[in-house]
């Protein structure tokens, strides 16, 4: 089962193909294959800030 590399939980909501929304500490995750491969804060405004730095271990990996 999925859980959210921020806060550990289980409680996410698909937003879309392949991305999942965590209700708890409202990061935006995108899954390929099971793996996850970009993580975003969402902002207030909606905008996403990335936060791969912090969760992958290729920064760059979403952007493939």
């Amino acid at each position: 089962m999925l859980r959210c590399p921020n806060c550990n939980s289980h409680d996410l909501g698909k937003v879309g193909t392949n991305q999942y929304y965590c209700w708890h500490c409202f990061v935006e995750l995108s899954v390929t294959g099971g793996r996850i491969e970009a993580v975003y804060q969402v902002e207030e405004d909606g905008s996403l800030s990335s936060l791969n730095d912090l969760f992958l271990d290729h920064p760059n990996q979403a952007n493939l």
